[in-house]
């Protein structure tokens, strides 16, 4: 069976949709490292089984696969969801990705790890961190008098010297620090005196309970200007030639674990003479440090980094206070040390990963009360107020984490998506409960006693350079780069410019001082990447990888933008490489809520292009105009609900895009041209997506209409493909 006839659209979309929730209760093995935008699993898994078993995809998802022998490819393979799930059914694989950081964070994925000695080992590195800085990382209770508390979260807020008067001023943006949603009352922070009040109205707050200042939620600065407290005058920020803003620190949240229940509610405090001599102290061990791993490497010009460059920040130490970089310099010594190399290979990509929450570009989520790491948005959030987690992390008595962004975080997560590997499962819903379903027989790896060796090849590298035998790959998987998407070289040289000194020059593009390529596909204002640049990679690779591929074996991908201008390159790719587009798909692959998209338009579901030098499309999903789309749209659209998506008008217009595109293809496809410049395919390609009509039209005419009853659209969905060959 095929992709075209046999994958469920919504069986994989409804597991897709409730996986990007949480994906890291379906997925645990995203969890060894972060990625970006990584596609769900769940959704890869139902192409391949779609593609490889002969039984229906609801008969087979749940149950043990074994596809020994098959070979698979991902060119862009990113964090590598497409190759972790062929390679835990059994096949072998081959990966690449230019980005050295993916394939450190894929090999770590895949490699086998010895989980008692990884949680030995990584709990005395904790211990000895504890002996060396631990104190640094506590507070006394001012309501008990206990000493010597766990400390949660720093929070320290920006400031700069007023241009008239000289004074320090801060620079808060509001004084509210957490709202009462899981704590009892507001907590605002008086603007006169520092000290932190709880009030039940934020409309009406009152006054200080020390000083007597009126209480205000909003702050002084707006819109990158402050008004001085103390001359009145109005300054101006950030300013690049000064280096970047100072900060201070204003507030604290502290645990004690041994009375949780015994009070209500989060502890606050305003930071004590005690609390201010930890920082002084800290910074006077740090001065007095050897750094050897802690980077000092200029933060290059980029369109995410020019960000950092605007607030001053030129160099990757300057992102950290002296308390952080003094424990993960601590922290890499002593991982440098560790005689087992699978063992401090593991746990210099726990620090690589801890480093998103322990730098001072970190914000407090004033609702979730928890700090967002660096990348919660996608780039270099440059904020005013920021939260300083503890890096050793807090464990209660009953072996719980208490907070975020600390050591014992990041090693719980890191085993337990190192024993998903051991023993994958998927998650079902059962009477309304999700009940994780154990699939006994797979495993990710490339050896386990009693199991036939799988052959799995990670190359750093480009795959449009790629040398790989002509009908030897039975498919290709892949979430390749979208036009102006995350500029992932930007942001992972914060997590590289650490991790390559650490685990050494050795590795396969580890002895560069940056991630970024010139030949990277996106599209880069800095870097001169434009359109043409990104069409032409994508050809290239597309083209290497049509010549690997068997006759009749499919090269599919997961892709989406708001604007059809995107989908010209990949057309573009499609006919260069001479695969005729087949079908495409729609599955939800982000979340709705997610930082970087929500209230932005977006839409959540992505098309499944599947692509083949010959094969059989579906004849229904033929059309030559707008009104011929309209039901095709308004089909998926009731596939999508029967999994319980609600399209929006942005959903619908991602999903028109994605059989536009696919339509273009199919009637170029027989008279492309390979030879045309690059400015021309794109121009003919978007003509010929012109003349099926305007999207607006279809999301008008698909808005509002259902497909009828579910049993009719279950019957739709089991009746034979009345295919069209090609």
């Amino acid at each position: 069976m095929t992709i075209e006839r046999n994958f469920d659209i919504p069986l994989v979309a409804s597991l897709a949709l409730k996986e990007k929730q949480i994906q890291q209760n379906y997925r645990p093995i995203i969890a060894v490292h972060k990625w970006f935008a990584r596609r769900p699993g769940t959704l890869f898994r139902g192409l391949l089984l779609s593609e490889f078993s002969n039984k229906k995809l609801v008969d087979t998802f749940f149950s043990p696969n074994n596809f020994a022998g098959r070979r698979v490819a991902d060119p862009f393979m990113g964090g590598g969801t497409p190759l972790i799930e062929a390679n835990r059914v059994g096949c072998d694989v081959i990966g690449y990705d230019i980005n050295p950081m993916a394939a450190w964070i894929v090999r770590e994925e895949i490699e086998h790890l010895d989980h008692d000695l990884y949680q030995q080992q990584a709990r005395a590195l904790v211990k000895d961190l504890e002996r060396e800085i631990g104190a640094l990382y506590q507070t006394d209770c001012p309501k008990t008098g206990e000493k010597n508390l766990p400390v949660k979260y720093f929070l320290w807020v920006k400031t700069t010297k007023c241009e008239t008067c000289r004074q320090e001023i801060d620079l808060f943006p509001g004084y509210l620090i957490s709202e009462d949603k899981r704590h009892p009352l507001n907590v605002l922070v008086c603007s006169g005196c520092g000290e932190l009040n709880e009030v039940a109205d934020l409309k009406e707050p009152g006054c200080c309970s020390c000083c007597q200042t009126n209480l205000v939620v909003k702050g002084p600065a707006q819109r990158n200007k402050c008004t001085c407290p103390f001359c009145g005058s109005i300054n101006k920020y950030p300013r690049s030639s000064d280096g970047p803003l100072r900060h201070r620190l204003f507030a604290i949240e502290y645990a004690n674990p041994a009375k949780k229940g015994q009070y209500k509610g989060r502890l606050f405090k305003k930071p004590d003479a005690k609390d201010l001599a930890r920082v002084t102290k800290a910074e006077e061990r740090w001065r007095g440090t050897i750094s050897v791993f802690a980077p000092d490497e200029e933060i290059l010009r980029g369109d995410e980094s020019d960000r950092l460059h605007r607030w001053g920040y030129t160099r990757y130490s300057q992102l950290f206070n002296a308390r952080q970089l003094l424990g993960l310099e601590l922290s890499c010594q002593l991982i440098s040390k560790q005689p087992n190399e699978r063992i401090r290979k593991a746990l210099a990509t726990n620090l690589s990963d801890l480093l998103r929450y322990q730098n001072m570009l970190c914000r407090y989520d004033t609702m979730a009360l928890k700090s967002l790491d660096i990348f919660s948005i996608h780039g270099f959030p440059v904020g005013l107020v920021h939260c300083e987690s503890n890096l050793l992390g807090i464990v209660s008595p009953s072996g719980l984490n208490v907070g975020s962004g600390g050591w014992t975080n990041i090693i719980e997560k890191y085993a337990k998506a190192k024993r998903y590997c051991d023993a994958p499962f998927e998650v079902q819903q059962r009477s309304g409960k999700k009940v994780q379903v154990p699939v006994p027989g797979e495993w990710i790896g490339e050896a386990r006693e009693g199991a036939e060796k799988r052959d799995v090849s990670i190359i750093c590298g480009s795959s449009a350079e790629a040398e790989i035998p002509p009908q030897s790959l039975d498919a290709v998987f892949t979430d390749p780069p979208y036009i102006g998407n995350v500029q992932y070289a930007e942001l992972m040289d914060f997590c590289f410019a650490w991790l390559r000194r650490l685990a050494g020059s050795h590795h396969n593009g580890f002895g560069s001082m940056s991630t970024r390529n010139p030949d990277e596909l996106t599209v880069n204002v800095t870097a001169g990447r434009d359109l043409a640049h990104f069409t032409e990679g994508l050809a290239k690779t597309f083209t290497v990888m049509a010549r690997a591929l068997k006759r009749g074996a499919p090269l599919a991908f997961t892709y989406h933008h708001n604007k059809i201008e995107a989908y010209l390159p990949i057309g573009v790719a499609i006919l260069d490489s001479g695969l005729t587009c087949s079908a495409s798909l729609p599955c939800p692959a982000e979340m709705g809520g997610s930082i970087h998209i929500s209230g932005t338009g977006s839409s959540i579901i992505d098309t499944v292009f599947v692509s083949r030098h010959n094969g059989e499309t579906a004849k229904r999903s033929l059309f030559t105009k707008t009104s011929e789309l309209i039901p095709i749209v308004v089909r998926d659209l009731g596939q999508l609900r029967l999994a319980g998506v609600r399209p929006t008008a942005g959903d619908i217009r991602c999903i028109a895009f994605g059989h536009m595109t696919r339509m273009a293809i199919w009637s170029l496809r027989s008279s492309w041209d390979t030879q045309l410049p690059t400015a021309v395919k794109l121009q003919l390609f978007g003509k010929i997506i012109e003349a099926f009509g305007n999207v607006q039209d279809v999301i008008d005419g698909a808005t509002g209409v259902t497909s009828g009853k579910s049993e009719e659209l279950s019957e739709f969905i089991e009746s034979p493909l009345d295919a069209v060959a090609f």
